[in-house]
């Protein structure tokens, strides 16, 4: 039974310039809802107008891993999203490995979109991302 007090999750493929958002569906059985917000001064009220709409009650963050980028200033903005998101969303966030994510997301478009034109479009890549992150996290609760 669906009911407006079931919990969902939600990723985040974070960039620069636009964020990726993922939403679970209620049962949280893959991602429902895929969307690209523009990073600028309304991202955090943005981002706490959906967390209090969709029921919002786990956030993941995408974040490069890999030993070698773990120090770019892209790493150092992530976690001081991070720390902010937490701060005023008062929702503990999981880091998440976006490793090949990007590349993943591109390939799903190819396969899906047929419009070249559409295809270059950056915020779908970024919606797929932040979809794959999401289904990733959603698959690791299923093998536990």
């Amino acid at each position: 039974m669906l009911t407006d007090t079931m919990k969902r999750a939600l990723a985040i493929d974070y960039g620069s310039k636009r964020i990726g958002v993922a939403i679970s569906d209620p049962f949280r059985l893959f991602p429902s809802i895929t969307i690209t917000l523009k990073n600028d001064k309304n991202i955090f009220s943005e981002l706490l107008k959906i967390i209090s709409e969709k029921n919002i009650d786990k956030i993941i963050l995408g974040y490069p891993y890999d030993d070698s980028r773990a120090t770019t200033q892209l790493a150092k903005e992530i976690l001081k999203f991070k720390n902010q998101l937490e701060l005023k969303s008062k929702l503990s966030i999981d880091l998440w490995d976006e490793q090949l994510t990007s590349k993943m997301a591109v390939s799903r478009i190819i396969s899906s979109v047929t419009k070249k034109s559409k295809r270059r479009n950056k915020s779908l890549i970024d919606a797929q991302s932040a979809a794959i992150i999401l289904e990733e996290y959603l698959k690791s609760l299923e093998d536990k």
